[in-house]
């Protein structure tokens, strides 16, 4: 294999194309939990927006929102934020109605809420009230991995990208903006269904290894329940090809020994090969070791 610079010369950032071995091993990346910390920004515009469509009455903890989590289908925020206001309302004997446009179908003991004002009411508190100079929580996020530890991949010969639920701008504002990357492969909410289906998986799939060769093993690193059912769900409908699920504890769940351990065991019950505290954690060497072992 002739061995390419996975940093460019004129700009000085990381090209993930560069030195791509046939043959070798996919990572694909979650973002939120694992490139950046969401927990004071997309998880603090959940709970801003629950409490503000359940008119103060309620605010969720971050415990409450990984227990939704934990089902493994609420990985969009936006659902799960009108999904929280719903079951709210229904402690309080109400029932959920069908759908904002149908008010008529909506009795007196009916809570109908509307999705597109929710989105934009949680959209100002995450990316601002400027659409284009962003200057919401997003602009507050850490970030959990480096340019120099994706380099270190690509040195490898790991071909790696990325698959998320968040919004292509949101994504690429941490890619290109924080992390200083030239149009990463990425599949983000507008290209693929939400997780658990794997398809946006697969397609990113096919971005870094467009002559497919179903011998590469696949790994996808998530912080999420639906993170690993992606890849439960991926080893269904392609079992001949290796598959394996990296699960890693998102910083808010390590700030107590007993959160951590139930979360990680919640993670490796999901189909997890392995629970890192830190996404770098998964090194060349680690890649290596489990792609063999899923060979």
């Amino acid at each position: 294999m002739t061995e390419q610079r996975a940093i460019t010369e004129d700009t000085g950032r990381v090209d993930p194309t560069a030195a791509i071995a046939p043959g070798g091993i996919i990572v694909a990346f979650d973002i939120d939990g694992v490139v950046r910390d969401v927990g004071g920004s997309y998880r603090r515009a959940l709970a801003d927006t629950v409490e503000h469509f359940t008119r103060g009455a309620y605010r969720p903890s971050p415990e409450e929102i990984d227990r939704l989590k934990g089902e493994g289908v609420w990985n969009n925020d936006w659902e799960a934020s009108r999904e929280l206001v719903y079951r709210h309302f229904e402690a309080q004997g109400l029932v959920r109605g069908v759908s904002p446009d149908q008010p008529t179908q909506c009795l007196d003991n009916c809570i109908l809420v509307n999705y597109e004002e929710l989105v934009a009411f949680f959209q100002q508190r995450y990316r601002g009230t400027d659409p284009v100079h962003w200057n919401g929580y997003i602009c507050e996020e850490p970030l959990l991995l480096s340019a120099a530890y994706l380099e270190t991949l690509t040195q490898a010969g790991v071909l790696w990208g990325f698959f998320s639920g968040a919004t292509t701008g949101s994504a690429r504002y941490v890619l290109e903006k924080r992390l200083g990357l030239t149009a990463p492969v990425l599949v983000a909410m507008e290209d693929a269904p939400g997780k658990p289906d794997p398809t946006g998986l697969f397609q990113t799939i096919a971005l870094l290894q467009p002559q497919s060769d179903e011998s590469t093993p696949v790994i996808y690193v998530g912080d999420t329940v639906a993170d690993m059912y992606t890849v439960v769900n991926a080893k269904q409908l392609y079992p001949h090809r290796p598959w394996i699920g990296v699960g890693v504890l998102p910083p808010h769940v390590q700030e107590s020994p007993e959160r951590k351990t139930s979360y990680g065991e919640t993670l490796t019950q999901a189909g997890a090969a392995i629970v890192l505290e830190n996404v770098e954690g998964l090194t060349p060497d680690v890649i290596k070791q489990l792609a063999i072992a899923a060979a």
